[in-house]
């Protein structure tokens, strides 16, 4: 009898999970390092993993959800590949930042309630503030800085990614570039 596929891929999860936890020692006091390293992995926090977390360091679930949703570091919902931080501090706001996150808003098709880009390459979050306040308005694109920011700028590092991101697909084994210009992955 063969394993089915989603069985197949939560052992995948959760084995990932267990070599976090193994390099942390299973202890209880290692638990933000442990949730950093579960969400370096999946860009997430995944109820069923933090549930799993909890039981393996012997802890109530309630203190692991507690420091999940406690740190803004933390997201309990999926995020693009690629997250842009927008600051909307006092200096970043009074230079204009809001144009910047209603231009990067409309190029990925996301909103303050859906962050997300539908693609799953980007998220898109405002912060109170990055500590970059000479370069407003800033924002992040994945721990890099970018100052004195607008709204061509923005979406320009935008289409930048999203070049490098279809280049990477073109370039990846067992895809090909049909004549048509469609391109087909086997």
């Amino acid at each position: 009898m063969a394993i089915a596929p989603v069985a197949l891929d939560r052992a995948k999860k959760f084995e990932k999970v267990c070599g976090i936890l193994d390099r942390h020692g299973y202890r209880a006091a290692g638990l933000i390092p442990i949730l950093q390293a579960i969400q370096r992995e999946y860009q997430y926090l995944p109820e069923d993993v933090l549930t799993y977390v909890a039981t393996s360091l012997d802890v109530p679930p309630a203190r692991v959800f507690g420091v999940a949703t406690f740190y803004a570091h933390f997201a309990l919902e999926p995020k693009g590949k690629h997250v842009i931080r927008v600051c909307d501090g006092t200096a970043c706001h009074v230079k204009q930042s809001l144009p910047v996150l209603h231009a990067l808003r409309e190029n990925l098709g996301t909103s303050e309630q859906s962050k997300t880009s539908a693609d799953m390459l980007f998220t898109v979050e405002t912060v109170a503030c990055l500590g970059a306040c000479g370069l407003a308005p800033a924002l992040v694109i994945d721990e890099q800085v970018h100052g004195q920011m607008t709204p061509e700028r923005a979406i320009a590092l935008v289409n930048e990614l999203k070049a490098q991101e279809a280049a990477a697909v073109l370039n990846a084994p067992g895809t090909d570039l049909r004549a048509n210009g469609e391109t087909h992955v086997q």
